[in-house]
């Protein structure tokens, strides 16, 4: 709590300035890995069954939620013993690199420089970095959409739910959200493979992310006034669209996009080869166009920056009353 306002606030400015570098290896990395590891070592300790491999999937992911929030707080515990200053900086970057606010915008904007310069087979590859879903047949309008539905919904996911996570609880609780969210991304899947073992970790995924979502799209919704974008249709289209997509928090923040766009995103998508049915998010008011990933974008770092303006001011205001 004494050094909680510090590390946030440092952690903050150094995503939207550094983002992360491909030279530094990132922690969600060994998270990512220690995922893969865990899976191999339940798969082989439970019964192939269905219950097997649900009872599995919540062993792993108690493993994975242990490790990667004890690491960080045990070493947090030893460098504030040795120097607070030590402490301060060590925990200022495990926030930085718990947020991922400007990766995403980079990650996007290569997208949007490959379809500048009419290369779709690039645009596709890049795409293809920040999607699930299968993109070799997809048109440039098609890239455009999925590029512009990875902002909107990692919005709420890569950007505000950890920034909610490290203001409350400071980098540890931060690891516990992304150890979460990671498996979800990993083995979070309704396939033969994943359906049962990661089953525990997508519900879980649905719960730690109930709240960042719907605080996410009201700050998307302002955010869209303010840059003078449809704020109105974005807060139509989040009330009429918010659940039309499988998980229960996904659509929010893709809804208002496409209102404040007053553009169609979603619908059909294929995934490692079959095709998904999905409804359509947003009134189709307009085409959907390239510069939609700058758009984009702006939505992203407006709410960002308001979040963590918003999330600062309680945190002050509950400590100068603790005081």
């Amino acid at each position: 709590m004494k050094y909680s306002i510090y590390v946030c606030l440092i952690g903050f400015i150094l995503d939207l300035i550094i983002g992360d570098p491909h030279w530094l290896y990132h922690p969600i990395r060994l998270i990512g890995k220690l995922i893969t590891y865990t899976e191999k070592m339940v798969r082989r300790c439970f019964p192939k069954t269905k219950s097997g491999e649900r009872i599995a999937g919540i062993v792993l992911a108690i493993i994975v939620m242990f490790v990667s929030t004890g690491i960080p707080l045990g070493i947090l515990v030893v460098c504030y013993k040795v120097n607070s200053y030590l402490g301060i900086v060590i925990e200022s970057i495990f926030c930085y690199q718990l947020l991922a606010t400007k990766s995403l915008k980079v990650e996007s904007m290569k997208v949007y420089k490959e379809l500048k310069t009419g290369d779709i087979e690039k645009a596709r590859y890049a795409v293809s970095m920040i999607v699930g879903r299968d993109t070799k047949s997809l048109d440039a309008i098609g890239i455009t959409k999925a590029a512009v539905e990875t902002v909107a919904e990692n919005t709420s996911d890569g950007s505000i739910a950890p920034l909610i996570a490290i203001i409350i609880g400071g980098a540890p609780l931060g690891f516990l959200y992304k150890s979460i969210n990671t498996m979800d991304s990993m083995i979070g899947y309704k396939n033969e493979k994943y359906s049962n073992l990661g089953r525990f970790a997508a519900k879980l995924d649905d719960v730690v992310n109930y709240i960042p979502a719907r605080f996410s799209a009201y700050m998307m919704i302002v955010s869209a006034f303010i840059l003078r974008m449809d704020g109105k249709n974005a807060y139509k289209i989040y009330r009429r669209d918010r659940y039309k997509h499988a998980s229960p928090n996904s659509a929010h923040t893709e809804s208002v996009c496409a209102g404040a766009l007053r553009i169609q995103l979603a619908g059909d998508a294929y995934y490692f080869g079959k095709l998904h049915k999905k409804e359509y998010i947003g009134d189709c008011l307009r085409e959907v166009e390239i510069e939609d990933i700058v758009r984009a974008n702006r939505l992203l770092y407006m709410c960002a920056i308001l979040s963590f303006a918003l999330l600062l001011g309680v945190k002050l205001v509950i400590i100068m009353c603790i005081m």
